[in-house]
C-alpha cells in the first residue's frame, strides 16, 4: 500500500522516425495498455483513500458535537436540579441523589474528555493509527473509564451498572426489531408502519359483527349522538305548540298580501277587520302556549301582535330560524347592552329660518340628549350663501358651519334653559325657489358615520326621500323611524293642474316612506295615510310660552287685567298657510262680525296679494310686520284665530293655548289633539265662526292645569315619542330577551315589496333625465364645488370614482 503511493516511475522509452518491425510494434502497444491499467488502478485506490478520509474527519466531528451536546445536557440537568422546589436528599436514601451525584463526577471528565478529542491534532493522530481500509473509528476510552471507576464509591457503581444494563437491554430490543424488518423496504424499519401492520392483521383477524359491536359502542360514535340531541332538543313546550290551522294561515296570508291589496283598491282597515275576524275564529279554542305568554296573548287586543307571536312560537317549536330576505343587509351595526345608543335627527330646514321643521327637530334633539342612555346628532341642511340670501331673514348669512352652529345654539339655550349636548352636523343642500323648499345634494345617509348609524329619525321622511340616490336608510340603520310635518297633497291641490299633480305624489310619498321606514308618525289625521304609520302628536311648545302663560295666569289671580287687546293672527302670509279661509269667512260675514277687527302678522310671497284682496272686499284687517310668536307686544292679546286647514299641526296654535289665550279654529284632524282643551274653540260651518268669535271675545279664558301644561310641553312630547315610536323598547329592552320575539322567522312578503321598490326608486333617482322631469332641483344629485369648500367634502368624483364608464 505504501507503494502503490508513490509518484510512477518514467518509463524511458523514446520513439525514432524510423520505421520499426512488427515485433517491436506489438510489444510496444502492450507496454502500453499496461501501463494505462497501472495509471487507472492508481485513481482508483487514490479516490478511495480520499473518501476514507472525509469519512474519518465527519466521524471525528461527530463524535466532537456529541460530547459538547452531553456536556450541556449535564450542566441543564444540573441547574434544573438545583432550581427545584423539592430538597435534595442523600445518596443513600435516593437513587435521584446517586444520579446527581454521577452527573457532577461526570461533568469534569466529559469535559476534558470534549477538549482532549476536539483538538486539532485528533485527525493526524487518527490517520497514523488508521488507514483507509478501517470501517469504523475506535477510540480507547479505558484510561478514562478507570479514572471514573476509581473516584465512584460501591452505590455509585451499582447504579451505572444498572443504567447499563437498561441501555444494552433497549439496544438488544432495537436490533431485533430491525432485522425482523429487513428486506422489507426503506418504509419498513419506521416504528408507526410496523404499529400500522400489525393493527391491520388484528382487524383481518375479526369478523365483521365484532366490527359492527364495536363501532356503536366506541367513543367516537357515543360522543356524535350527545351533539346531534344538544342540536335539536325538543323541550315539553314545544311540544304543546299545535300547529297552524286554516283560519291562522287565511289570516297570516292576508297580512302578507297587503301591499298587493293595497294596490288594487282595498283599504288597509278592511284588510285588518279580515284579519281580526279570521283570528276571533281561532281564539274561540285557544291554543296552548306556557302560560307566561297564555296570559299575555289573553291580556292584548292587539290582533296583529298576537298572530306574530303565534307564528313566532310555532316556528320555534320547529327550530326553524331565518336570517333575512332577498334585499336584506347585513351590515348593519352591532349593538350591545353595554354600549350606549346613537340617534340621528336629520331634517329638511334649519334656523334662523323660522319653520316647524327648523324648530320642532330642534327642541327634539335638545329633549332626548337630556337621557343619558342614548347620544343624539342633529343633521341639518348647509346653503351656499347665495342660497342663504334668499331664505334667511333680514339678510342673515353665516359664511361657515361653525358660525350658525353658534347662532343654532344660543338661541336654543335661550329658550330651553339648560345647556344641550347633542352634535350638530350639516349635510349640502339647494333652495328650489319654485317649491319653497330646501332639497338634500347628494346622499345625505354618507354624512353621518357608521359607527353612529343606529336609530335614524327622519324628519318629513317623504320630502327627504323624493330625489334621494344613496343607501337605504333601513340598511345603514338599526331603526328608522319618519315624522310627518307637511300635508303636501293639500298645497299641491291649490297649484295648476294640482289634482293630477296630487295623484302621482301620493303614490310616491307611499313608495318611499314604505321603502325607507321602519315606523311613521304622523301628527295628526290631516296628513295622507302612509304604511307603517300612527298618528301622535310628538311636538310640544317652546318653555318659554309655559312661563309666559304661568305669568298671566299670576296676574289674573292678583285681579290686574292680563289681555287688554282683541284678536290677532300670525304666520308665513302665503295663500296656503289659511289667508284664503280667512279672507272668506271675514268677507261672507262681514255684516254680522260688526265692527270686529283683526290684526294680522306675517311676511310672505303673497304679501300684496292677500292685502289687496282685503281692500277690495274692505275688511276689518291690520296687516303688520311678522313677529316671534313670543314678542312681547302679543302677549296682551286674548284671542288667537287660526282657520287654516292645511296645516297638520300648527305650531302657532299650540303657543297660543300655552300662553293661556282663547283659540278659534276649525273643526278638522289638524286639530284634533286641541279640542281636549277648553280654551280651544272648534267650528264646523262659517255661521259657527262667528259664534265662536263673539263667544271667545265676550269671556275669559281659563287659566290651564298642570296637567294641561305638561301636555303642551317637550317633555310630554317626547315620551310620546319614545312610546309609539317603540324607541323605548330599542333603547330600554324591557323584555330582556326572555320573551318570545315577534315573528322575524319567516321571510316576510312585505319586506322584499320594500326592498323591491327602495331599488326601483335608487335605479330611477340615478338618471338625470328622469330626475329633471320630475322637478328635481338641477345638480342635486351630488353636492357641488361650493358645497366642497364651505363643508370641506371630498369631490364626488373622488368619493364615488366610476371606471370604466
Amino acid at each position: 500500500m505504501a507503494k502503490e503511493s508513490q509518484s510512477p516511475p518514467s518509463t524511458g522509452i523514446t520513439f525514432s522516425s524510423s520505421p520499426l518491425p512488427s515485433s517491436s510494434l506489438s510489444m510496444m502497444l502492450s507496454s502500453t495498455n499496461a501501463f494505462s491499467l497501472l495509471s487507472k488502478g492508481w485513481r482508483e485506490v487514490r479516490d478511495s483513500a480520499d473518501a476514507d478520509l472525509q469519512l474519518m474527519r465527519k466521524r471525528a466531528n461527530s463524535v466532537k458535537n456529541l460530547a459538547s451536546t452531553f456536556d450541556r445536557e449535564i450542566e441543564n440537568f444540573l441547574n434544573n436540579s438545583a432550581m427545584s422546589a423539592f430538597p435534595v436528599v442523600s445518596p443513600s436514601q435516593s437513587a435521584f441523589g446517586n444520579e446527581i451525584g454521577i452527573m457532577k463526577k461526570l461533568q469534569p471528565k466529559i469535559s476534558e474528555f470534549r477538549r482532549v478529542y476536539s483538538a486539532p491534532e485528533i485527525s493526524r493522530k487518527v490517520m497514523e493509527r488508521w488507514g483507509p481500509a478501517k470501517a469504523k473509528l475506535g477510540i480507547d476510552l479505558s484510561a478514562i473509564k478507570k479514572a471514573i471507576v476509581s473516584e465512584m464509591d460501591l452505590d455509585e457503581r451499582e447504579g451505572v451498572l444498572e443504567m447499563r444494563r437498561r441501555r444494552d437491554r433497549d439496544r438488544f430490543r432495537e436490533f431485533y426489531e430491525e432485522r425482523e424488518g429487513e428486506g422489507e423496504g426503506s418504509f419498513g424499519d419506521w416504528k408507526p408502519i410496523r404499529s400500522l401492520k400489525s393493527r391491520l392483521k388484528e382487524f383481518e383477524k375479526r369478523s365483521s359483527l365484532e366490527l359492527l359491536s364495536g363501532f356503536k359502542n366506541s367513543e367516537l360514535v357515543e360522543k356524535l349522538k350527545t351533539s346531534f340531541q344538544s342540536l335539536y332538543k325538543e323541550t315539553d313546550e314545544a311540544k304543546d305548540v299545535p300547529p297552524l290551522d286554516v283560519p291562522e294561515l287565511l289570516a297570516c296570508l292576508v297580512r302578507q298580501s297587503e301591499p298587493f291589496l293595497d294596490q288594487i283598491g282595498v283599504r288597509k282597515d278592511l284588510c285588518d277587520r279580515l284579519v281580526e275576524n279570521l283570528y276571533k275564529c281561532k281564539s274561540q279554542h285557544l291554543w296552548r302556549l306556557p302560560s307566561a305568554q297564555t296570559s299575555d296573548l289573553a291580556e292584548n287586543d292587539n290582533h296583529a301582535d298576537d298572530l306574530d307571536m303565534r307564528i313566532a312560537s310555532v316556528l320555534q317549536s320547529t327550530g326553524h330560524h331565518y336570517d333575512g330576505g332577498f334585499w336584506t343587509d347585513f351590515l348593519k351595526p352591532e349593538t350591545t347592552l353595554e354600549s350606549k345608543r346613537h340617534v340621528a335627527i336629520v331634517t329638511t330646514a334649519s334656523l334662523p329660518w323660522m319653520t316647524g321643521t327648523a324648530v320642532n327637530p330642534l327642541f327634539r334633539a335638545a329633549y332626548l340628549a337630556k337621557s343619558a342612555k342614548q347620544s343624539v346628532t342633529l343633521v341639518v341642511p348647509w346653503l351656499c350663501e347665495s342660497d342663504q340670501e334668499l331664505v334667511y331673514p333680514n339678510n342673515l348669512t353665516f359664511s361657515s358651519p361653525e358660525e350658525q352652529e353658534s347662532y343654532i345654539r344660543t338661541w336654543l339655550e335661550e329658550r330651553i334653559g339648560f345647556k344641550a349636548d347633542f352634535k350638530i352636523s350639516f349635510y349640502p343642500g339647494k333652495f328650489s325657489k319654485e317649491r319653497r323648499s330646501i332639497f338634500p345634494a347628494g346622499d345625505t345617509s354618507q354624512f353621518i358615520p357608521s359607527k353612529d348609524a343606529d336609530i335614524a329619525i327622519l324628519e318629513e321622511p317623504e320630502h327627504l326621500n323624493w330625489y334621494h340616490h344613496g343607501k337605504r336608510w333601513t340598511d345603514k340603520f338599526n331603526h328608522v323611524v319618519g315624522i310627518v310635518h307637511t300635508n303636501y297633497l293639500e298645497y299641491i291641490k291649490r297649484e295648476k293642474h294640482g289634482a293630477i299633480q296630487a295623484f302621482f305624489v301620493n303614490h310616491v310619498n307611499n313608495w318611499v316612506t314604505r321603502a325607507y321606514c321602519d315606523k311613521v308618525l304622523r301628527l295628526s289625521g290631516a296628513t295622507q295615510e302612509l304604511p307603517k304609520s300612527v298618528i301622535c302628536n310628538v311636538h310640544g311648545v317652546n318653555p318659554k310660552f309655559l312661563m309666559i302663560g304661568e305669568k298671566i295666569a299670576e296676574e289674573r289671580s292678583r285681579g290686574e287685567q292680563a289681555f287688554s287687546k282683541g284678536a290677532y293672527f300670525l304666520g308665513k302670509m302665503v295663500w296656503a298657510k289659511g289667508y284664503r279661509e280667512l279672507i272668506d269667512l271675514m268677507a261672507k260675514h262681514k255684516s254680522d262680525l260688526g265692527s270686529f277687527n283683526l290684526d294680522v302678522y306675517g311676511n310672505g310671497e303673497d304679501a300684496v296679494e292677500v292685502q289687496r284682496a282685503a281692500q277690495k272686499h274692505d275688511l276689518n284687517l291690520n296687516f303688520l310686520k311678522g313677529r316671534d310668536h313670543a314678542d312681547d307686544a302679543l302677549h296682551k292679546y286674548k284671542v288667537f284665530i287660526n282657520p287654516s286647514i292645511s296645516d297638520v299641526l300648527c305650531t302657532a296654535t299650540a303657543e297660543a293655548l300655552a300662553m293661556g289665550k282663547f283659540v278659534v279654529c276649525a273643526d278638522h284632524p289638524s286639530n284634533e289633539f286641541f279640542r281636549s282643551f277648553p280654551n280651544c274653540l272648534t267650528y264646523k260651518t262659517s255661521e259657527d265662526f262667528v259664534n265662536k268669535v263673539k263667544e271667545a271675545m265676550s269671556k275669559e279664558p281659563l287659566p290651564l292645569t298642570p296637567e294641561q301644561m305638561y301636555n303642551l310641553s317637550w317633555e310630554a312630547a317626547t315620551q310620546r315619542f319614545m312610546e309609539y315610536s317603540d324607541l323605548d323598547k330599542i333603547l330600554n329592552d324591557e323584555d330582556g330577551g326572555k320573551r318570545m320575539r315577534k315573528s322575524r322567522s319567516v321571510p316576510s312578503f312585505n319586506e322584499v315589496i320594500d326592498g323591491g321598490l327602495a331599488f326601483t326608486h335608487y335605479v330611477l333617482t340615478g338618471n338625470d333625465f328622469l330626475r329633471l322631469c320630475s322637478g328635481a332641483t338641477p345638480k342635486t344629485k351630488d353636492y357641488d364645488k361650493q358645497h366642497c369648500k364651505d363643508l370641506k367634502l371630498v369631490p364626488p368624483h373622488v368619493h364615488k370614482p366610476v371606471f370604466g364608464w
